[in-house]
């Protein structure tokens, strides 16, 4: 049995971590933290989230002493901000900890990535060069002994679970970059309340044009450019991105369909459609990301759909966790 704590367990993916890890066989709830200065320091999890009532009665308390937290812990789930799980990971990491970091501060090893996208300088080169990227589908070697795993973005999951297994065989004509157009719902923002997240106030409208921190990311951990486009819709809860591509000549769809089988029909939470693409409905509360194409002469589109809270976010860390323990790829996910 492993102690596992969650810090920014007030949040929506932090709920989701907690509901999780509650039922998993082999793991132990010891603690559900925020940052002291939180509104919700000091209330139940169930009075914040009250579909968790009867189920995961247990305070948040203040985050106001990493030593005495992580006293007993073996592993630590950070649900926090970047610039929080900057600070934090290395304290838990000195720790002895397992860190799980679902925010994006040691998502890519080049240090300039934050100083451009995210605004600070990163303190931490030495995390940064052994942190592993925690796209589990393709990493699970790599998790099977990491200390710190940096969870991967929401809308770069989708994108690279799409567009890997195309670029691995050589499919993809270089000279026409990916265009991948993603369409989140509000709670991707999170939880503290904004006219901009608003479902009233929200409609369809794109943002981040050009300059969103997970459009480098992807690039960075594709090892190709592409063109991103995220919008925000009025809807609470999901990902779905069409991704249009252009094929090599003489590619067919039948060698799409071999490289999307052979990268993911032993992966149990990448769904692959042989026919038509999903939706959004699909996936909402499940762990899956789905993925459907069509192909038109040289012309191949793409459609990835994900739950943003969950194969987004906490379950592909609790995913990542059970590879990196040897636990079943799919315990307590299912």
């Amino acid at each position: 049995m492993l102690n596992t704590l969650i810090v920014g367990a007030s949040g929506y993916a932090g709920a989701e971590l907690a509901t999780y890890l509650n039922r998993h066989p082999h793991m132990n709830i010891t603690g559900l933290m925020v940052s002291a200065q939180s509104a919700d320091a000091g209330k139940q999890l169930a009075e914040l989230h009250p579909h968790l009532k009867g189920i995961i009665d247990l305070p948040v308390l203040p985050l106001e002493n990493v030593a005495e937290a992580a006293k007993g812990v073996d592993v630590v789930f950070l649900a926090t901000a970047h610039a929080v799980s900057h600070d934090l990971a290395p304290q838990f990491l000195a720790a002895g900890c397992v860190v799980f970091d679902l925010s994006g501060a040691f998502r890519v090893r080049d240090a300039a990535f934050y100083t451009d996208f995210y605004g600070f300088e990163h303190q931490h080169p030495e995390w940064l060069e052994k942190a592993v990227y925690g796209l589990a589908e393709w990493q699970a070697d790599a998790l099977a002994d990491a200390q710190l795993i940096a969870v991967p973005g929401c809308y770069p999951t989708a994108a690279q679970l799409a567009l890997k297994p195309l670029l691995e065989n050589g499919l993809l004509n270089p000279a026409q970059w990916p265009v991948i157009n993603a369409t989140s719902g509000v709670s991707g923002a999170g939880r503290k309340a904004s006219l901009k997240s608003s479902v009233c106030e929200t409609s369809l409208q794109p943002y981040g044009i050009f300059n969103h921190r997970h459009h480098p990311e992807i690039v960075a951990h594709l090892g190709t450019p592409v063109i991103f486009t995220p919008h925000l819709a009025n809807f609470p809860r999901g990902i779905l991105e069409t991704i249009t591509c252009r094929l090599n000549a003489g590619v067919t769809a039948q060698d799409v369909a071999e490289a999307f089988h052979n990268a993911y029909h032993d992966k149990p939470l990448v769904r692959l459609y042989r026919e038509g693409v999903p939706a959004l409905k699909d996936v909402v509360g499940l762990p899956f990301c789905d993925i459907g194409f069509a192909v038109q002469g040289e012309h191949l589109i793409v459609v990835a759909t994900e739950d943003n809270l969950l194969k987004g976010a906490s379950a592909q860390a609790v995913q990542c966790l059970n590879l990196r323990f040897g636990f079943p790829e799919t315990q307590s996910l299912l």
